[in-house]
């Protein structure tokens, strides 16, 4: 699996990079034929204060999962698009499996 972070309008710290590794990584138990892994975290300038975005783009063959989550911290909004992701890749592997 190949995995990729991209950052928009900040330079990331080391905890935070290898925070975001881990947590990719972990989707490698919920479906064997994952491809690719982007991730992509950016900041808005605005007056919210749930302004970090972090953005999930998973290739698995003939398909393409993309989930976007903003909240108050970058690990709360990795955490919640992973989990996103999970449920979306279990379901396509459920579905493959019914197919068969």
């Amino acid at each position: 699996m190949n995995v990729n972070i991209q950052t928009r309008n900040f330079n990331p710290k080391e905890d935070l990079i290898d925070f975001s590794h881990k947590r990719l990584e972990k989707l490698l138990k919920f479906h064997d034929g994952i491809v690719k892994v982007e991730l992509i975290l950016k900041i808005e300038n605005s007056s919210e204060k749930t302004n970090k975005f972090a953005e999930i783009d998973v290739r698995i063959p003939g398909e393409q999962i993309v989930v976007k989550k903003q909240c108050k911290s970058f690990e709360e909004a990795i955490d919640n698009a992973s989990n996103a992701v999970e449920r979306l890749l279990i379901k396509h592997k459920d579905k493959a499996k019914s197919m068969v």
